[in-house]
């Protein structure tokens, strides 16, 4: 297969028992010709299907499972533009000039969605974001943080003991409170962004389509399905989540597993404004609410993949998930309602690589979200689209795959 299958997740998310759109697909059952071919319908591949359309572009998708039924129903889709790696410590990575490039990016991403979900009348929550002092940055490490984020024209409030106490009833030395972030749904987002665009665009789904060859030139690309179907097309993009493609370059990249739970509603014990809650600490725990005053919890990262293992532990992961949650803010109650598992991509720089793959022309991928799934994913889709359109992207230098030297 062109892509490795991978049990992405285990458990039944909260997203799976909720209402969302329905969206048009079909196998693939003869050959076609179309302008681009999006490997993928998940939330990146729906995003970019978006934006292509739009342009007038003639798009097909193909997935080997059907319409968000991959990692995106796994999502916690904490919408927010604090990446992975503190601005700090990028700048140590990477130079303070392309850290700061980064992290106002992720922000113009996170207001971009903010607009494009409103134009489709999709609901999302606009809400501020808690990153507690932790075992990774303490009240010093988040003091310094601060100040970066401020000089880079970032939303940034720093609270000591005190006033953390008094904001969210919450015992940490410090933490930074930040915006503008959101919430959503993201199956529910993903299949309504598809459904517009089938409807409205002509969008073609083939699913289940599993594509197990590429074979690219110059003149265009072939994509051949499991049906043994061609489709022949000026450009592909591979929006396949965490499956990584196997002509893509991997080095850099590795494949984390995170549990989740869900808490039973309860929404008269919530903490004020309901901001999203993560931690500057390895493992890291973060915690959003939803709309019927559920609480979702998730952390408590490894890296591997191996679906057996990450089942094995999941009893052991939800003890450890509600431990932290009581710990964290005792008048939550941790019995829970929905529990489950899921396998992501990340680099050593927790920013994504996103562009056209090495050695295969007119092919392009986006791998290694990370914690900022949805917030890359837009990031993706403005950088493959501006390649795609002629319209090159002013950071595309930021996520491009590394170059051979010369």
């Amino acid at each position: 297969m062109e892509t490795k299958s991978k049990d992405l997740r285990t458990g039944r998310s909260i997203w799976e028992d909720r209402q969302a759109p329905s969206v048009a697909h079909a196998p693939l059952t003869r050959d076609i010709k179309t302008d681009v071919l999006v490997i993928g319908a998940g939330i990146t591949g729906a995003m970019i299907a978006d934006a292509l359309t739009a342009e007038g572009l003639k798009v097909v998708i193909a997935d080997r499972r059907g319409p968000a039924k991959g990692s995106t129903t796994a999502s916690t889709a904490l919408v927010q533009y604090e990446i992975d790696t503190p601005l700090t410590k990028l700048a140590r990575k990477i130079g303070a000039r392309n850290a700061t490039r980064a992290w106002r990016r992720s922000a113009l991403a996170v207001n971009a969605l903010a607009a494009r979900f409103e134009d489709l009348k999709a609901a999302a929550e606009h809400r501020r974001s808690l990153f507690l002092a932790g075992n990774e940055l303490g009240r010093a490490g988040l003091l310094s943080e601060h100040d970066a984020r401020r000089a880079a024209g970032l939303t940034s409030q720093f609270l000591d003991r005190k006033q953390l106490r008094d904001y969210a009833g919450i015992d940490r030395p410090a933490a930074l409170l930040g915006s503008p972030n959101m919430t959503i749904d993201p199956r529910k987002i993903t299949r309504a962004l598809l459904r517009e665009c089938t409807v409205e665009r002509g969008l073609k789904i083939f699913a289940p389509a599993d594509i197990v060859d590429v074979r690219a030139s110059r003149a265009g690309v072939t994509a051949i399905a499991d049906s043994g179907h061609h489709i022949a097309c000026r450009h592909l993009i591979f929006a396949s989540g965490y499956e990584f493609p196997k002509s893509v370059p991997q080095r850099g990249h590795s494949i984390t597993s995170t549990w989740v739970i869900a808490t039973v509603p309860q929404r008269k014990n919530l903490w004020p404004s309901e901001c999203t809650i993560w931690e500057a600490s390895d493992p890291y725990l973060y915690l959003r609410t939803t709309p019927e005053g559920r609480v979702i919890c998730g952390g408590e990262d490894e890296e591997f993949s191996d679906a057996e293992k990450r089942d094995a532990l999941m009893d052991r992961k939800i003890r450890t998930l509600r431990r932290k949650l009581h710990k964290l803010l005792p008048k939550l109650d941790t019995r829970v309602d929905y529990a489950w598992a899921g396998a992501f991509g990340q680099t050593s720089t927790g920013l994504p690589t996103i562009g056209q793959i090495p050695g295969m022309p007119n092919c392009y991928a986006a791998l290694g979200y990370g914690g900022n799934g949805i917030t890359y994913a837009r990031i993706a889709t403005e950088v493959i689209c501006g390649a795609l359109t002629g319209r090159a992207d002013i950071d595309a230098d930021l996520y491009d795959f590394p170059r051979p030297k010369a």
